[in-house]
């Protein structure tokens, strides 16, 4: 199963007259991370950062100026989450906006059985909370001490680890990987390596000759219809 955990920051809190400015995801692939990401800046045009939103995230009417728009983007985004079910903390919120951002374009919304709710699956895991992503990563012991203002694609990698851990913990390959970061671009993808090592020579038997010599009395006692004797012919 493809998933993309992912983050946005707006201009505001009102979908229908603010806009996305910054898109951040990271590719799942049954619950591992890949080493794909997508991150992009975008220019909201002639609507300005709100000063609260500015406190959050940093991001200056300025800094977007030469960004490209949300059309610029839109072949890169739906490249990228095709096919993946869109995950995100407080889905409504991002999905309100990124739908909104499709409805300027004519574009049809991002079908509700495709967004996943990390808040929803958090509420109903720990519920007397608190349930944001910092207090998360703090119940799973996720370092995010370099999270000083909010940021997409930051947000959705720490969110990533917050929704493995609540998912039951990460599973056995090691993933090695290379990303190559450049603002207003979608980062490169990279190569996911399993390894694995072949002992030198086979670990000692942990059992002596009369442990097993008994073992083999205790299954022969107990007749041939034994489970037992399925795994000693």
């Amino acid at each position: 199963m493809r998933e993309i955990v992912f983050d946005t920051e707006t201009t505001g809190l009102e979908n229908k007259a603010d806009r996305v400015i910054e898109i951040g995801g990271v590719e799942l692939l049954n619950h591992f991370p890949t080493g794909r990401t997508f991150h992009v800046y975008i220019n909201p045009g002639d609507r300005k950062v709100h000063p609260d939103a500015l406190a959050v995230h940093g991001i200056t009417d300025a800094f977007l100026k030469d960004k490209p728009t949300f059309a610029d983007i839109v072949p890169q985004l739906q490249e990228f989450f095709e096919g993946a079910k869109w995950v995100a903390h407080n889905a409504t919120f991002d999905m309100g906006f990124i739908n909104a951002e499709f409805d300027r374009l004519g574009l049809p919304p991002v079908a509700p059985e495709l967004v996943i709710d990390t808040l929803s699956l958090a509420r109903r895991k720990h519920p007397m909370g608190p349930n944001s992503l910092d207090a998360l990563c703090r119940r799973y012991g996720i370092d995010n001490s370099h999270r000083t203002k909010h940021g997409a694609l930051l947000d959705s990698e720490l969110l990533a680890e917050v929704y493995i851990e609540m998912l039951g913990g990460r599973q056995a390959a090691l993933g090695l990987t290379s990303i190559e970061t450049r603002r207003n671009q979608v980062v490169e993808v990279t190569e996911v390596i399993e390894i694995s090592y072949d002992r030198p020579r086979p670990m000692a038997a942990r059992l002596s000759l009369e442990e097993i010599e008994g073992h083999a009395q205790l299954v022969a006692s107990l007749g041939s219809k034994a489970i037992w004797s399925k795994y000693t012919n």
